[in-house]
């Protein structure tokens, strides 16, 4: 008599608040994307100003038209220095940093509301064991 014994054994993982921390990243990296977009036009509007860049030009138009809408709360902040057509834009300068503080304080309010911690990850294990009984 001989016996065969066959175990099959199934380990499933389960991380619990994974859909969270998925989350929390992809709202994060959402805010991080915008404020880098906004801050690069920031910036291309400062240097289009410092060099003095023909202001009738369409890109530098939709450059000017695109930030003037988050430059409005810092309008007349400071004085502008020019010279023979050349801006040096301070309060564009002030506008970046402001709004790079601001993102990062939204950040960091979506990651203290929503993060959770990796918590232990429980394991289910299923055995099947199957007996065979040969006659010979």
């Amino acid at each position: 008599m001989t016996k065969n014994s066959v175990s099959e054994v199934q380990t499933t993982q389960k991380e619990p608040e994974r859909e969270r921390r998925i989350f929390t990243f992809k709202a994060t990296q959402i805010v991080w994307i915008l404020l880098g977009i906004l801050e690069a036009f920031l910036a291309l509007r400062f240097v289009l100003k410092l060099i003095a860049a023909n202001p009738a030009n369409p890109f530098a138009v939709f450059v000017y038209g695109f930030t003037s809408l988050f430059l409005f709360p810092f309008t007349g902040l400071t004085v502008a220095p020019s010279a023979g057509g050349m801006v040096l834009e301070i309060p564009t300068l002030i506008a970046m940093l402001v709004y790079g503080l601001v993102g990062w304080v939204i950040e960091r309010i979506i990651w203290v509301i929503f993060y959770r911690p990796r918590g232990p990850v429980t394991q289910t294990t299923t055995t099947d064991t199957t007996d065979q009984h040969t006659h010979q």
